[in-house]
């Protein structure tokens, strides 16, 4: 067999495992990775690597792997634009934490959202108190989107991941 083709099949193998992987994990978003996720990255892509590239540890063989993997998500970010059952089964829905002032606990707890994690983003949209917020949403990027039952309050984003400096 071609040695590309073969680092193609098996670059198309381990995505598809990862996805899958990580649909059954339950990680629903990467925008607020702590350090045991960022570690479990870093040791999974090398754990992996081998099973990409096999033998093949040129140039070549490491670039038609990320080829095939940046393909490979460009063409499921298509598919899942236009079919919603794909998508359905790929991502995950929003979750409504708090309505009407009321917390929904159960969803915290499976989603591994603290109480100060919660208080945090209340803040951020200038809310004090649970009974002041109509809706808090978690939304599947990792945001936690607030709406508060006032109306002179602004509406705001707020989003769970500390924001890095950008490199001028």
């Amino acid at each position: 067999m071609n040695p590309y083709l073969d680092i193609s099949l098996r670059s198309l193998a381990v995505y598809a495992f990862m996805l899958i992987a990580i649909r059954l994990t339950g990680k629903k978003e990467f925008s607020q990775l702590n350090t045991i996720d960022v570690v479990l990255i870093l040791l999974i892509s090398n754990a992996v690597q081998n099973a990409m590239v096999g033998n093949n540890t040129s140039l070549l063989g490491g670039l038609a792997a990320a080829s095939v993997l940046f393909i490979l998500n460009y063409l499921l970010k298509k598919v899942m634009f236009k079919s919603k059952r794909i998508r359905e089964l790929i991502s995950q829905n929003p979750e409504i934490l708090i309505h009407e002032g009321k917390i929904n606990f159960k969803i915290l707890s499976n989603l591994g959202i603290s109480d100060d994690e919660l208080k945090e983003a209340m803040r951020e949209h200038g809310i004090e108190y649970y009974k002041d917020v109509k809706l808090a949403i978690f939304e599947v990027d990792g945001n936690i989107s607030i709406i508060s039952g006032n109306k002179n309050l602004k509406q705001t984003h707020y989003k769970r991941k500390k924001q890095h400096k950008m490199l001028q």
